[in-house]
């Protein structure tokens, strides 16, 4: 009898606990706090999930003159590396202060090849690392993302010298820096101060860069279940 009573009191608890297990485990809405959770770290990932040639396209649509549509063209991409060896030593303590992960850097041309841009992905540990280090960044447009030529192209003589101007845009856990000069060689110092925001470098040189930081951070769609799309 004592045997009959354990083995109906065991069965009830394993019954039990299956029930448990499959309330825990079957599908259900993901709440907001779980779908903000999946944003983020699709976000989060993208930078090593994508290919490089996803993180930076071949064509970046800008707006030139009068508004007219054009599109930038990738020279190349270069290696990833420490935060602080893709930027000015200003910016690198800022970025090595708040956690930053990696560097990754390519290089651009305007539709008619007369400017050089470079852009640089910061890659923070999460969006308040990055919160954080913007609000540290400076302001000064001399520096910021270092300048990537590519010898044998049209960027060879692109270098610090050459940035006309730097900026960067927060975008999720990452900064995307954008530098920009004349493909012809010309040094920052030698352009009169009047003429240094060009009417159209600085302009095309931002717009790339947005570009770049909205595909990176662009919301990803979320799955409205815990195990895809049906609940």
């Amino acid at each position: 009898m004592l045997l009959s009573v354990i083995v109906v009191v065991s069965s009830v608890v394993v019954l039990l606990g299956t029930i448990g297990l499959f309330a825990e485990t079957r599908a259900r809405p993901l709440t907001p706090a779980e779908q903000n959770q999946y944003k983020q770290e699709e976000i989060a990932r993208r930078w090593q999930a994508w290919p490089a040639t996803g993180v930076f396209p071949e064509e970046v649509k800008y707006l030139g003159l009068d508004r007219a549509q054009q599109y930038a063209r990738r020279v190349g991409i270069a290696p990833e590396t420490e935060c602080g060896k893709g930027v000015d030593a200003s910016v690198a303590g800022v970025l090595d202060n708040h956690g930053c992960v990696t560097m990754l850097r390519a290089t651009y041309v305007d539709q008619t090849a007369s400017f050089v841009i470079t852009v640089g992905v910061a890659v923070l540990k999460d969006e308040a690392s990055r919160v954080s280090a913007s609000e540290e960044l400076t302001q000064d447009d001399r520096v910021g993302v270092l300048p990537v030529a590519f010898p044998g192209t049209v960027t060879e003589r692109f270098g610090p010298d050459q940035r006309q101007r730097t900026g960067w845009v927060g975008a999720g856990p990452y900064i995307v820096f954008s530098t920009a000069g004349y493909a012809d060689g010309r040094t920052r110092a030698a352009i009169p101060p009047e003429e240094i925001l060009h009417s159209e470098l600085w302009p095309a040189a931002k717009s790339v860069g947005n570009q770049i930081a909205y595909f990176l951070a662009d919301p990803p769609k979320v799955p409205p279940c815990t195990q895809g799309n049906v609940c």
